[in-house]
């Protein structure tokens, strides 16, 4: 695990990340039962580590060049780089996301409603730290911005005014660990190790029971 840090991000963490994701709306959720999904596992999902040498990240298909670069710094303090794997940026989340907001299969409505949700979201953080420190997300510094997330990240601690940028960033969660989960790279981090031939069934191991205050049979 990464050294301790102070905020909101640092008090997530990566599992925490995963905890929050059964606890706050899954937005994501609805874009994700979409059509878009067995796309959203090609190879271009796989992030910059998965590219060769010659091959050039592709230009988003929804975000502006400011929106793009803000996600993916945004991205990035939600799920960063530790010991354990890669971050949001090396499993591809913003190309994930930039497909789930451009998806011509999508439902229009709903398609619109995530997109206008998003692009509303990231001008709020744009226009809140103009407010707070005279410049835009991007242009502020690590401290800064995690100083904003802090008075976000947390529903039930948030201030009423603070509402806005609560709901955004709920859904950009989601919409992260969507994307960093349903990498290869994520259900690497899962050591998730379904559908694998075991040739002899011996139980539960010991471990897992005492830590379920359980006795072997």
């Amino acid at each position: 695990m990464k050294e301790k840090k102070e905020g909101a991000t640092a008090e997530i963490g990566r599992r925490g990340v995963l905890k929050l994701f059964g606890t706050v709306p899954l937005a994501a959720g609805a874009a994700l039962a979409r059509p878009a999904t067995a796309e959203a596992q090609h190879p271009r999902h796989e992030g910059p580590a998965a590219r060769s040498a010659k091959e050039k990240p592709s230009a988003p298909k929804f975000f502006d060049a400011h929106e793009w670069a803000t996600v993916a710094v945004l991205a990035d303090l939600v799920i960063p780089r530790d010991g354990r794997s890669g971050g949001a940026i090396d499993a591809g989340v913003p190309e994930f996301i930039d497909f789930i907001l451009s998806d011509p299969l999508g439902e229009p409505r709903e398609l619109e409603e995530e997109q206008t949700a998003v692009r509303g979201g990231l001008a709020w953080l744009d226009r809140e730290c103009g407010e707070r420190f005279g410049k835009t997300f991007l242009a502020a510094s690590d401290g800064e911005r995690r100083a904003v997330l802090d008075d976000i990240a947390f529903p039930g601690k948030a201030r009423p005014e603070m509402k806005p940028g609560v709901a955004f960033f709920s859904r950009f969660r989601d919409l992260v660990a969507s994307g960093f989960w349903t990498s290869r790279m994520g259900v690497a981090d899962l050591r998730y190790i379904g559908n694998t031939f075991v040739a002899e069934w011996k139980g539960c191991p010991p471990e897992v029971l005492a830590k379920i205050g359980l006795e072997p049979d």
